[in-house]
């Protein structure tokens, strides 16, 4: 039986939801913040919920199009992120932590996308 290979971006993903629904948390109940955090919220656990399903998916095609669904709901996180900072309902540190993550969840959904349409064709 061959050792499970370690998935990182369904950890680092899963990681990011869970500071995403903590931050939201927070900023519902202390800074009474509904708006943007529930955006916050959707986006930012979709993007693990989206890498979850790319796991089953039906063909590289799917594999690639799930993960591209993620891609953008980073992206749309990323966005609120930075509205938030700009607006001080985040902190320079607890924007630069999450967004620091983002980031390299973007990075890494962007190689995973990339090598695999490389290698539709092979």
């Amino acid at each position: 039986m061959r050792a499970m290979r370690r998935n990182v971006v369904k950890e680092k993903s899963f990681e990011f939801a869970v500071a995403v629904v903590k931050k939201c948390t927070f900023l519902i109940e202390d800074r009474r913040e509904y708006v943007m955090s529930k955006q916050l919220l959707r986006s930012g656990t979709s993007v693990g919920a989206m890498v979850r399903e790319a796991e089953q998916a039906e063909s590289k095609k799917d594999f690639i199009h799930k993960l591209a669904i993620a891609l953008k709901e980073i992206n749309e996180s990323v966005y609120w992120l930075e509205l938030m900072e700009r607006t001080d309902y985040l902190s320079k540190e607890e924007f630069a932590s999450l967004h620091g993550s983002a980031h390299e969840l973007i990075k890494l959904l962007t190689s995973i996308i990339k090598t695999t349409k490389a290698n539709l064709n092979r």
